[in-house]
């Protein structure tokens, strides 16, 4: 029987910056540091942190894990360049895994994740047993049950101030990412991308760029 793997999950898709360590089933470390900037500086030493917690080396890892959003735009750049990094100067795998397909993480029938996407919009994707029934997509906040079956259960984000009646709060995603992974990193993956929904906010000028005469 192949030995439990040991997985890094981290995630920097919202407001926060978030790793946990997972030994097969197994939770040895989670941590969540809320913050709005600097998760760029901030990821690799928390990483570093939650393995040397644990006396974990680099080298002791058999997979990362990474959620590859959709949500924050720089946030998910950041994640997925590491998880990127990573993988090639460790030589392992590195397996992106959507943060909806994450919310829904050990349910059982069908599911749906909502997921804030702002400006009264929603990210929205269906489930049944943990398999996708359609792909991610955005929805009007005020359209969320003309895409949902009769007594459908719906998932949000805990801390996400979503109006969606009897829905069921969701937390520990980083872990769900992490378990996820460790499911997955034996077969072939393609390299961890953002899951982009919609454009970044910022947008380029509308104006012409200047000419400059010779």
């Amino acid at each position: 029987m192949p030995p439990k793997p040991l997985v890094l999950s981290f995630d920097t898709s919202a407001a926060h910056c978030a790793a946990a360590l997972l030994l097969g089933d197994a939770v040895l470390s989670e941590r969540i540091e809320p913050m709005h900037k600097g998760q760029a500086e901030r990821l690799f030493p928390l990483l570093e942190q939650v393995l040397a917690e644990n006396g974990m080396h680099w080298s002791d890892l058999d997979a990362i894990g990474v959620c590859v959003g959709p949500g924050n735009f720089t946030g998910v750049r950041i994640s997925v360049a590491a998880a990127r990094g990573l993988a090639l100067s460790l030589n392992i795998p590195a397996v992106g895994i959507s943060k909806l397909e994450a919310m829904v993480y050990g349910t059982k029938g069908r599911v749906s994740a909502v997921l804030d996407a702002r400006r009264d919009r929603v990210y929205m994707q269906s489930f049944d047993n943990g398999l996708a029934l359609n792909a991610p997509h955005m929805v009007a906040l005020l359209d969320i049950y003309d895409h949902l079956e009769t007594d459908e259960v719906v998932r949000v984000i805990a801390d996400e101030a979503l109006s969606v009646p009897n829905a069921q709060a969701v937390d520990r995603l980083v872990v769900a990412v992490g378990h996820l992974a460790g499911q997955r990193y034996d077969q072939d993956q393609p390299r961890p991308a953002p899951l982009y929904l919609r454009p970044a906010d910022a947008a380029l000028p509308s104006d012409p760029p200047v000419v400059i005469l010779p």
